[in-house]
């Protein structure tokens, strides 16, 4: 029995040329192998494809239909056997990135700077902000996201969520009182985060044994820069909420204390966002796949 494929392909080739005989010429075989395949099709189909004369040929309707379902068949057939190709493929070229600027600051550079020693041929624009940038308008093949997904229209890879810690001086506690219950902090004077166009945040969750806590704490400072927080909870100024990668020297320092320890502080989901429009390029699916094993199986990423 002829192979399938290549009767499809045949069949679109004397199709496309017209004849049989332009068909043989075409692929190096004779009219009637061409025949054959044909023919072969017309059988498992239990219809004819195409009508033939001692002068010309034409598709039925149903050799129309069947003509446009194997040349999309086809072309997938022939992306499929070049994915092998595009693996193995070497990486190389710009790739444009963007991400919060705290966490890319202090978590991200580490996996970048690694990248970039295992793929020497790729150059990496990484664009920090705190911006809700646009990654078709600006131009990003990837963009980090942290805090509920919400652009539908892009693919996303889900990334370990990451924690957050709520602490302060031990001066402004021995002055102010150490908070015994998330609902403590509303009598507190609360550090907190301004997102880029965005509210305050200004609604903290904590969690014990399941039950989650939200209180809304009050602050009369407003940042969006997470050391400029950190400034202020060192300057007893009082309790900040911030990401682990910046206050946790502190903390082991004895400069801060943590607050409310017996309580998981709030975490934010985390993803890598890039376009479906288009099959990733090398350089791209390396990066995924490098940013998905740096920040999963760690499962401890960390905020901005």
């Amino acid at each position: 029995m002829l192979d399938r494929l290549t009767s499809m392909s045949v069949f679109l080739k004397a199709t496309d040329a017209g004849s049989f005989a332009a068909a043989s010429e075409a692929l190096g075989v004779s009219p009637q192998m061409i025949a054959r395949h044909v023919a072969q099709l017309e059988d498992r189909l239990g219809a004819r494809l195409l009508n033939r004369t001692t002068r010309r040929q034409s598709l039925t309707e149903l050799g129309a239909a069947y003509y446009q379902r194997c040349k999309l068949i086809l072309a997938d057939v022939e992306t499929a056997d070049s994915l092998a190709a595009e693996i193995h493929a070497v990486p190389r070229g710009r790739l444009r990135v963007t991400a919060p600027l705290t966490f890319g600051a202090q978590r991200l550079m580490p996996m970048i700077t690694r990248y970039l020693r295992d793929h020497m041929q790729v150059e990496i624009d990484l664009v920090l902000t705190d911006r809700c940038t646009d990654l078709i308008d600006e131009g990003y093949e990837a963009a980090f996201r942290i805090g509920p997904l919400l652009e539908s229209r892009f693919a996303a890879r889900t990334l370990s969520p990451y924690r957050l810690v709520a602490c302060a001086s031990p001066d402004y506690l021995a002055q102010r009182g150490v908070p015994a219950v998330p609902a403590d902090l509303a009598k507190h004077e609360c550090l907190t985060y301004v997102y880029p166009g965005r509210t305050t945040d200004a609604e903290w969750r904590f969690t014990r044994e399941a039950q989650a806590q939200t209180v809304r704490v009050r602050s009369r400072l407003h940042v969006n820069d997470a050391k400029a927080l950190l400034a202020a909870a060192l300057d007893d100024f009082g309790v900040v909420l911030g990401p682990e990668d910046i206050l946790s020297p502190w903390l082991a320092a004895g400069k801060l204390v943590q607050v409310l320890p017996g309580y998981d502080a709030p975490s934010r989901p985390m993803h890598l966002l890039f376009s479906p429009d288009r099959r990733p390029t090398p350089k791209l699916r390396s990066f995924i796949d490098a940013a998905v094993t740096e920040f999963s199986s760690r499962g401890a990423a960390h905020p901005s």
